[in-house]
């Protein structure tokens, strides 16, 4: 058998790019014994972290920015001896498919930055995953299917929030909610420390990648303080004021992230203060049920609207928290909910925030609202690092038949939270409607979903790493036995090896 396959990642992405903020970990964790990574840029150097660790961490870095002829950058390719070529554009900005169909590599495989096919006769493989791309749609794609054990999705959350693992909560007026007011950061011992210590303990739903050992439910216990963070929050809001001390302790305002520390806030590095997050920095109301939805306002079509709006009729302290994304998007929205006789009040708009913020106030809602016709991807990865259940809908017939509609169900399925599938509309706005009115449940599916970001395989990239080196080396067989390119959909074999 051949030693290290030459694997080569072609994008335009490494850089400050949700790409990046994706994958940027997956060449260093790869088993150097079995893969040789090559990273062939197709933009010039941003100056971040995320270009700086990918230049790092990958054997050889090619800047094929500086070949602006797709012959001769093809050529370099070819001269490099690449096994594989991993196209990670499609038809996204930036993008030199030229070098594809310039057919520079044996086996050359569409990966993750594009969320369809290519249409092209030179593009061999999909890497996706049996949710994501079954094979009775298989017919939708020029390529074969090639199926990770797991969500063929990535995110890079562990490495570049690690901060958000773990959260204090704060008792306010003898009250303790776990998504109202927060304190996170990589080391809480010195705040801990300075007062009285409670704990709250939550039963996760039951679920697969949650349980015990013995099959019981698993547990989640978040530690309480009583701090007296209301004055603060107040003088934070009122003069915009970056830090302040609570017992002697430094604590960030999650809202003035980028002029505190730009790389922070950008995700490029790992938050070093103690940062709070409260419903009452973006006006959301202390005791409603919080719904969100952080994507693009051009996800939403009028049919998902009108389920939003229903939910919310069945939900009377529901409310619904949106982002300007455009900010033109709000008076529709808004004039949409009103004919449809939503009072006013009920939707909540707030500014689209930096990177780290983004992820990290998605702790304050209660559930997030997928959108089923493009459902958030990277988005989705966020709020469910950030311990929000997500509602999505995998219905055939209307949505539910294209790649970018299935992601948030594949994501969901590998978390060990199947039940936030809804099947129909009429299922997508009960399972909604019941969160938001059911307590305990709620509290349950909570607490499922904050520990199953550990326990499940979803954001675990050493794992992924390993699992897309053997479907190379699938791949590679087929080739080197003179078999022509075909669905490789078998994972049970490398599923178990887990």
């Amino acid at each position: 058998p051949k030693g290290r396959l030459r694997v080569g990642y072609v994008s335009s992405d490494f850089g400050n790019h949700p790409t990046s903020h994706l994958m940027q970990s997956i060449p260093g964790f790869h088993d150097r014994d079995n893969v040789e990574v090559f990273c062939y840029s197709l933009s010039p150097d941003d100056g971040t972290t995320f270009r700086a660790k990918i230049n790092a961490e990958a054997e050889h870095c090619i800047d094929l920015s500086q070949i602006p002829c797709n012959g001769k950058a093809a050529d370099k390719i070819f001269a490099d001896g690449i096994d594989i070529l991993v196209n990670m554009n499609g038809y996204t900005k930036g993008a030199r498919n030229e070098l594809f169909a310039l057919r520079p590599a044996p086996i050359q495989v569409m990966w993750l930055g594009y969320p369809g096919t290519s249409g092209a006769t030179f593009m061999d493989y999909i890497l996706t995953d049996e949710v994501t791309s079954p094979l009775n749609l298989a017919d939708q794609y020029s390529e074969n299917l090639a199926y990770m054990p797991n969500t063929f999705f990535i995110g890079d959350h562990m490495q570049m929030f690690p901060h958000l693992k773990e959260k204090l909560l704060v008792e306010v007026d003898g009250k303790v909610s776990d998504n109202n007011i927060m304190l996170n950061g990589v080391n809480l011992e010195a705040l801990k420390h300075s007062g009285q210590l409670k704990t709250i303990t939550y039963t996760a739903a039951h679920g697969e990648t949650t349980d015990n050992n013995d099959g019981s439910p698993g547990q989640v216990t978040f530690e309480v303080m009583s701090l007296p963070v209301q004055p603060i929050l107040q003088t934070m809001a009122q003069t915009g004021l970056s830090h302040s001390c609570i017992n002697d302790v430094v604590i960030q305002n999650g809202v003035t992230t980028n002029q505190t520390n730009n790389k922070a806030a950008t995700g490029e590095e790992i938050p070093q203060n103690i940062i709070i997050s409260a419903r009452s920095q973006y006006g959301l109301p202390e005791d409603a049920v919080i719904y969100c939805n952080f994507n693009q306002l051009y996800k939403i079509d009028p049919q998902t609207l009108h389920m939003w709006i229903e939910i919310l009729k069945q939900v009377p302290d529901g409310v619904l928290w949106l982002l300007r994304f455009p900010a033109v998007g709000e008076t529709n929205v808004l004039q949409t909910a009103a004919n449809a006789g939503l009072s006013p009040g009920r939707i909540i708009f707030s500014p689209v925030a930096p990177k780290e913020e983004h992820v990290r106030r998605g702790q304050l809602a209660d559930v997030c609202l997928d959108t089923p016709l493009c459902n958030g991807h990277t988005t989705g990865m966020d709020v469910l690092w950030a311990g929000t259940p997500m509602v999505t809908l995998l219905d055939f017939g209307t949505v539910g038949e294209t790649l970018a509609s299935r992601v948030a169900s594949s994501q969901l399925n590998t978390l060990g939270c199947p039940e936030l599938i809804a099947k129909t509309s009429e299922d997508y706005i009960r399972i909604a409607s019941k969160l938001g009115t059911d307590k305990a449940h709620l509290q349950a599916m909570r607490a499922k979903v904050w520990k199953a970001r550990l326990t499940s395989p979803l954001f675990n990239c050493k794992t992924y790493a390993r699992n897309m080196e053997l479907l190379y080396r699938k791949m590679w067989q087929k080739y080197v036995n003179g078999e022509e390119a075909s669905h490789i959909v078998d994972t049970s074999r490398h599923r178990k090896a887990l």
